[in-house]
């Protein structure tokens, strides 16, 4: 499938932050995108109301669609109480169950189906990097080494993918975006949140800053979708991370450096747990090493523009500065 022409893309979950920065990219090429949502809102393209678990009138946008990027998900910025670890895996799995099943009824399925999965689905690693091929699944560690947090979204990682990779839609084409964090200057993503800790003095190593960080630059996020899209041969899953993972007290130190701020306060374990407690959220995002790297990517002749970390951060930093601006100004 090539882009040489207006797609049809829908994307369900379109509504959150990466979803929303997808439909914005692919509107503003002149794509025909539909966002599939819990409740209506205003946006530039059409949004169709859907609850998520049952089929109805919805799945009429998916009958000749050329691309299909499922974004749903509830997020995982909370604390893995028994009712929210119910509702982060159903949110992922039912919604991809249900998709598939839409999929079998439909007289002219989508030719591509695009999965958000996650690259915390392997493995915490210091030892060596993690691709497709030889990357090792999480779960697997001994019991005294992992936190129960961390066995929780490996477990509803792999059964998100087990759903996808199980419905029977042979005439789609399946990818599972293992993606690493996405780092975009929009307000309320990842980064922001990582900004607002350097600029308040705390953007210091967390714990012992032995742990890597996978990250994606959200333009090279985007490009890679492009990239997938195009490349009819490529299916199953693949790694979406910049190919140089760095250890966390080299990517604050770089992030510090972006932003002009020359001390940054380290956090050790016991900090950041009490902190995760009052913020209502986990340390796992922080604490747990992603060493994952996009073998298949680059094995594919896909280009990172941003490839290093120190180089993506001073671009976001000064994007953030710039839409920062604009929203003060208006």
């Amino acid at each position: 499938m090539t882009m040489t022409r207006p797609l049809r893309i829908v994307i369900p979950g379109g509504s959150g932050q990466v979803g929303t920065i997808l439909a914005r990219h692919f509107h503003a090429q002149g794509h025909h995108v539909t966002v599939l949502a819990r409740s209506k809102r205003a946006a530039p393209w059409p949004v169709v109301k859907w609850d998520g678990t049952t089929l109805s009138d919805w799945t009429s946008t998916l009958d000749g669609a050329d691309v299909l990027i499922n974004m749903s998900g509830r997020s995982v910025n909370c604390r893995y109480t028994a009712k929210n670890r119910v509702e982060i895996k159903e949110s992922r799995i039912a919604t991809t169950r249900l998709l598939g099943q839409a999929i079998t009824q439909l007289a002219h399925p989508p030719r591509q189906w695009m999965n958000a999965s996650t690259a915390t689905i392997y493995r915490h690693a210091l030892d060596r990097p993690m691709d497709e091929a030889t990357g090792e699944i999480g779960g697997k560690e001994d019991e005294s080494d992992v936190p129960s947090t961390w066995k929780f979204s490996i477990d509803v990682a792999t059964g998100w993918e087990q759903s996808f990779f199980s419905s029977n839609t042979p005439n789609t084409r399946k990818v599972a975006l293992r993606s690493a964090m996405i780092m975009s200057p929009n307000a309320g993503g990842v980064f922001d949140q990582l900004l607002r800790l350097v600029r308040f003095g705390l953007g210091g190593r967390a714990g012992s800053g032995q742990q890597f960080v996978s990250w994606i630059h959200d333009m090279d996020f985007l490009r890679s979708i492009e990239f997938l899209i195009a490349h009819e041969e490529l299916d199953g899953p693949i790694n979406l991370a910049a190919p140089n993972p760095l250890p966390n007290r080299e990517f604050m130190k770089a992030l510090r450096q972006a932003a002009g701020v020359a001390i940054g306060l380290p956090s050790t374990r016991l900090m950041l747990e009490v902190g995760a407690l009052f913020l209502r959220t986990e340390t796992e995002l922080i604490l747990k090493s992603r060493q994952v790297v996009p073998g298949r990517l680059l094995q594919s002749g896909f280009h990172f523009e941003f490839a290093d970390w120190p180089s993506a951060a001073k671009d976001l930093v000064g994007r953030y500065r710039v839409i920062t601006k604009r929203r003060t100004n208006e």
